[in-house]
């Protein structure tokens, strides 16, 4: 019986065009592969959004108020929580929510020996999906925190109804939201396409990830890794490209790859501030305050979510 990577990809494969949801790069390999791309020179996300954290953190701590409990969605290796479990006043648990179930069990071990008397309760889950929150930890503010513009992986309606699900686990909290700003195509070309081939090493891991877990036969020295900015629809996007005609089997399917063919593998739309907002309105939050860095490279947002008590 085929585990949902393999029930999706055989779907992805099936499908015209070929393309399958990026949440599975997150294997272990995968989420090391990230961390790495992380600190790359192009990879301006990670350090621009620290930055943007680091000088406006004592803000948002004001906001969270006293006792409040963060929920992070994504979590990968929890470097951007430190920055507010540090910052917030007397936070009363941490919740990070990631699918790779090993590598987050890993970093949440690391968190509890740096933040003594703090309660981390990592969730293994897609949050993609709907999923079971724990219930809350005492009376502060429930506050979501979504880095990394994860937010746009999702298709714009996919990202709604994300937001909509968020704003219904947050009621009475926020979300802390970060999102990738439009800007020069050679800037986000750059990014996803390093010099070093991280992320190209990335994108094959979920080949890799597939002959480890699904027995596939995929040969990663046929396939490119080809990442580029779709300027009309404001997304870059990532493929596995066949270099030659072939045939792999995936979950006892056969499919041929013709040369050129593609398997579609991300999306990351970039936004414009007001963009987002318009969005996060849609899915009933209430914009507040939003920071940015001086080039206006990345954005922060805070989001009032409905009121009515903890979801």
């Amino acid at each position: 019986m085929l585990s949902p990577f393999g029930r999706d990809l055989v779907a992805g494969l099936s499908a015209t065009p070929r393309g399958v949801s990026p949440k599975y790069f997150y294997d272990a390999e995968g989420s090391r592969l990230f961390d790495r791309i992380c600190d790359l020179p192009e990879y301006y996300p990670t350090r621009t959004e620290q930055s943007v954290l680091e000088r406006h953190v004592g803000e948002m701590a004001a906001l969270a108020g006293r006792g409040a409990e963060i929920v992070e969605f994504g979590a990968g290796s929890l470097r951007k929580a430190r920055l507010l479990l540090r910052a917030f006043d007397a936070p009363a648990r941490y919740v990070p929510i990631d699918i790779s179930g090993e590598h987050l069990r890993d970093a949440a071990a690391l968190l509890r020996g740096e933040f003594a008397g703090l309660e981390v309760r990592p969730v293994v889950a897609d949050y993609s999906q709907a999923f079971e929150p724990p219930p809350p930890a005492g009376p502060g503010r429930r506050i979501g925190f979504f880095p990394g513009s994860t937010i746009g992986n999702f298709t714009p309606d996919e990202a709604l109804v994300f937001l909509r699900r968020a704003a219904g686990l947050l009621r009475g909290g926020a979300l802390l939201l970060g999102a990738d700003l439009v800007k020069d195509p050679a800037v986000l070309h750059a990014a996803y396409n390093d010099a070093q081939g991280v992320t190209a090493a990335f994108n094959l891991n979920l080949l890799a990830r597939a002959n480890r877990e699904l027995g596939a036969d995929f040969q990663l020295a046929r396939f490119a890794h080809s990442a580029f900015y779709n300027a009309p629809l404001r997304r870059i996007e990532m493929h596995l490209v066949s270099r030659v005609r072939q045939e792999v089997n995936v979950g006892g399917e056969r499919f041929l790859f013709e040369e050129g063919e593609s398997l579609h593998t991300e999306n990351s739309y970039k936004f414009t501030v007001a963009g987002l907002r318009e969005l996060a309105q849609r899915a009933g939050f209430r914009p507040g305050p939003v920071w940015t860095d001086p080039a206006r490279l990345f954005s922060v947002h805070w989001l009032h979510a409905p009121e009515g008590g903890n979801a």
